[in-house]
């Protein structure tokens, strides 16, 4: 077998089916295989899988093992020579694997090859390449010395500046939201360091590979959507938990920082200060209009029933979706993407092309009931059962 993708679940139920969906579709022309293992979710998660995807090899452990506990186990099931780690709460086009199976970076020392990632706004997330996080490169990034000296190699090392988003080549470090490697590097680092939680166990795994003379790949020929979640706010707690793994990294393979845990003790008080003064977090503001891109209008219909809204409905033209410029630049619009009629990928190049401020996005999955999507990737997004 090619290809095993094994995705972990804990919780995310809605976002687990369109992934699968997506992936589904990504490797209809390869001999690949899926495996789900769901760290003993307490929504319908897996009644979900049993139902709608009962030839999908579902795992359900019994505890919360853990991010690298989870694919651990998954792994010593999987099959395919090349394995793909990959969050429950992405989305791939149709060509994602093809493309990174058939790249010419597949050499003997080729360690793992990570991609270009978005969140569910279309922006670029700098995490799909990072360099490694040295006591000095993690100060550099907590108190965002990379953003306001981008072109410094001194400070814009933490998400590898040195590459842009769309240039392909080597890096130090990738993201555990999507990775691809041989299942036989996989197996000759032991896979993800159990004793690390979550957080830092994808540093470690591409920190281990480059230890053992292999290169590292970010690859940008293709885009996955990864919406993230609460887990990443900025917050006293979101530092709090950086320090502890970082530390656990540094332990590890350098030696304990005193300069980064005070740092980070630092700016963990930065962060809850600014909490402070910045109040609770705005409400979600509901869109004025909805534009759906479809060929079904008995799916307008539902929509306009349920959103309890005007909807417009816009075919393709000329095999691209065209939206007027009153309409994009019109204040809270939301667009809503078929993926039926225009498949994942297309839905991706559109975020990506239209990552403007007035605009938010929700795909319906290919034969599914609900629309989803994320205005920001600091929150888990919006799921609406049609």
């Amino acid at each position: 077998m090619q290809l095993s993708v094994i995705i972990l679940n804990y919780n995310v139920r809605y976002f687990l089916e369109q992934c699968v969906l997506s992936v589904q579709k990504a490797i209809q022309n390869l001999d690949a295989e899926i495996i789900v293992i769901d760290n003993h979710s307490s929504d319908d998660s897996c009644a979900m899988m049993k139902q709608r995807f009962p030839h999908i090899k579902l795992i359900e452990n019994k505890e919360n093992s853990g991010f690298p506990k989870g694919n651990n186990i998954a792994v010593r099931e999987a099959k395919g020579d090349y394995l793909c780690i990959l969050n429950p709460d992405t989305v791939v086009a149709e060509d994602t694997f093809e493309k990174i199976l058939n790249t010419q970076y597949w050499q003997l020392n080729t360690g793992i090859i990570g991609c270009k990632l978005i969140d569910g706004t279309g922006n670029f997330l700098a995490e799909s390449k990072r360099g490694i996080p040295t006591p000095w490169v993690a100060f550099t990034k907590i108190f965002g010395l990379y953003k306001m000296f981008p072109k410094s190699t001194l400070f814009n090392k933490y998400y590898a500046q040195h590459l842009a988003e769309n240039q392909t080549g080597k890096v130090d470090i990738l993201v555990g939201a999507f990775m691809i490697m041989k299942r036989e590097l996989y197996n000759q680092l032991e896979g993800f360091d159990e004793n690390c939680f979550m957080y830092a166990d994808d540093i470690d795994l591409s920190y281990r590979a480059l230890l053992l003379q292999k290169q590292n790949y970010y690859f940008h020929e293709t885009t996955v959507i990864h919406y993230k979640g609460e887990s990443t706010v900025k917050d006293a707690t979101y530092m709090k938990h950086f320090r502890e793994f970082m530390n656990f990294f540094y332990q590890k393979h350098f030696k304990r920082s005193v300069f980064f845990n005070l740092m980070a003790r630092f700016g963990a008080f930065y962060f809850s200060i600014v909490k402070v003064f910045k109040g609770k977090s705005k409400p979600k503001v509901k869109p004025a209009q909805y534009i759906l891109v479809s060929d079904n209008e008995a799916l307008k219909e539902k929509l306009v029933l349920k959103l309890q809204k005007s909807v417009e409905r816009i075919p393709l033209e000329n095999g691209k979706i065209v939206i007027s410029q009153t309409i994009s630049k019109a204040k809270n619009t939301e667009v809503i993407l078929d993926t039926n009629y225009l498949g994942f990928k297309k839905a991706i190049v559109f975020l990506e092309e239209n990552k403007i401020k007035s605009l938010t996005f929700k795909l319906l999955p290919v034969e599914s009931s609900f629309i989803i999507g994320s205005n920001s990737s600091d929150d888990r997004g919006e799921v609406i059962i049609i």
